[in-house]
C-alpha cells in the first residue's frame, strides 16, 4: 500500500498578498495626510466648495493617495484568484467558489475605478469646476465605498461558507468572514439610508484581518486519500 504523501498547492502564498494589500491601503492614507496643506478633511456630502478647494489645493497628496490605492487593487485581485484556485485544489466543488471569484474581482475593480477617479481630481482643470469635482468625488466614494463593500462581502461569504462545509477553516474564522459578508451587504443600503455607510469601514477593516487570517490558516496541501472533490450544492 502506497503511503499518502501530502500534495502541495502550486500558487502564490496568500498571507504575503493579504499583507501587501493592507499595507498599500495604509500607504494611501499616510502620505496623503502628511502632504495636505491646511485643508480640513472633506466628504462628498459636505460643502461642495470646500471639497473643490481641497482637491485644488492638494494635487500632490491626491495623486499619491490615488497611486497607492490603485496599487492595492492588484494584490487583492491576485489573492482572489489564488484563494479560489486553492479551494478548488483542496477539493471544493461548489458555487461558492465562483461567487467568491466574482466578488473579489469586482472589489478589486471597484478600488481601481475609485483610485482613477481620485487621480483625475488632482488635475487643475477638473478641480477648478465645482460641478465636475462634486460628480467625480461621489463616483470615487461610491466605487470605493458601497461598491467595494458589497463585492468584498461576496468574496468573504463565498470563501467562508465553502470552507466551513469542507472543514478547511476554524469555525471562529468562518464566523468572522460571515460578519464581514453581512456588513458588506448592509453597505448597499447606504444608497438609500446614510447611516448604513457605517458598514463600509466595518467591512474594510475587519476584511483586512479576515484576509490575513485566511491566508495564514487555509491549508496548502492535502493527502492523496483526501483528494476526492467535495460536492456542496448549497454553497
Amino acid at each position: 500500500m502506497k503511503p499518502t504523501l501530502p500534495v502541495r498547492f502550486a500558487g502564490p502564498p496568500l498571507l504575503p498578498l493579504a499583507l501587501v494589500y493592507t499595507l498599500l491601503f495604509a500607504a494611501n492614507l499616510i502620505p496623503a495626510a502628511l502632504l495636505r496643506r491646511g485643508t480640513a478633511f472633506v466628504t462628498p456630502f459636505g460643502d461642495p466648495e470646500a471639497a473643490r478647494a481641497f482637491f485644488a489645493g492638494n494635487p500632490l497628496a491626491v495623486k499619491v493617495s490615488a497611486f497607492f490605492f490603485f496599487g492595492s487593487a492588484v494584490p487583492l485581485g491576485i489573492y482572489t484568484a489564488t484563494v479560489v484556485s486553492r479551494l478548488r485544489f483542496l477539493g471544493v466543488r461548489a458555487a461558492g467558489t465562483n461567487i467568491a471569484l466574482f466578488g473579489g474581482f469586482a472589489a478589486s475593480g471597484a478600488i481601481a475605478i475609485s483610485a482613477l477617479c481620485t487621480w483625475v481630481l488632482s488635475v487643475p482643470e477638473v478641480s477648478a469646476s465645482m460641478v465636475v469635482t462634486r460628480a467625480l468625488f461621489f463616483l470615487t466614494f461610491l466605487f470605493g465605498g458601497a461598491g467595494f463593500a458589497v463585492a468584498f462581502g461576496l468574496l468573504a461569504a463565498g470563501v467562508s461558507v465553502t470552507s466551513h462545509f469542507a472543514r478547511l477553516l476554524p469555525r471562529w474564522l468562518v464566523v468572522l468572514g460571515m460578519i464581514v459578508a453581512v456588513a458588506g451587504e448592509i453597505a448597499s443600503l447606504s444608497l438609500v439610508a446614510y447611516p448604513a455607510n457605517l458598514a463600509i469601514p466595518v467591512t474594510r477593516f475587519l476584511g483586512f484581518a479576515w484576509l490575513i487570517l485566511v491566508g495564514a490558516r487555509l491549508p496548502k496541501s492535502l493527502r492523496a486519500s483526501e483528494g476526492a472533490p467535495r460536492e456542496m450544492g448549497i454553497a
